[in-house]
């Protein structure tokens, strides 16, 4: 590995240290309804976000919910001795990407068939964390 390469893996490495995600992947809903749903939480405060979640009638809705538990808990791992709710976190980034498709087939009329795409998604969320010491 080159030297060039060696420290840009390195800068990776330490700006992923800050960054604070969950992936939900090969989730069997498709791309189109889950971003109905991550456009209401994206840059949201996390409360705000967990209630918009909880009180959402959609499926994709339950399964976001549960994608932000979880990157909140990556948050708390990293950051033991701090609390959520003085740490001002938001939701920085909602990216729904289309997953692998099951394809079936539907018979239809005179000898036919017509092509069913069964989509999923895979979903990443990222935290931010609202730096009271800039705002100062």
């Amino acid at each position: 590995m080159g030297v060039r390469k060696r420290e840009r893996a390195l800068q990776i490495k330490e700006a992923k240290k800050t960054q604070y995600y969950a992936k939900l992947n090969n989730c069997p809903t498709s791309p189109r309804k889950m971003r109905l749903v991550a456009d209401l939480i994206r840059g949201e405060k996390v409360e705000d976000a967990l209630n918009t979640l909880r009180f959402n009638p959609k499926e994709a809705s339950a399964r976001l919910e549960k994608l932000l538990l979880s990157a909140i808990a990556n948050w708390q791992a990293k950051n033991e001795d701090a609390s959520v709710e003085d740490a001002g976190l938001f939701v920085k980034e909602v990216r729904v990407d289309g997953g692998a498709m099951l394809k079936r087939l539907r018979p239809a009329a005179q000898g036919r068939a017509h092509r069913i795409r069964k989509r999923s998604n895979h979903v990443t969320l990222v935290l931010g964390a609202i730096d009271n010491t800039q705002s100062n």
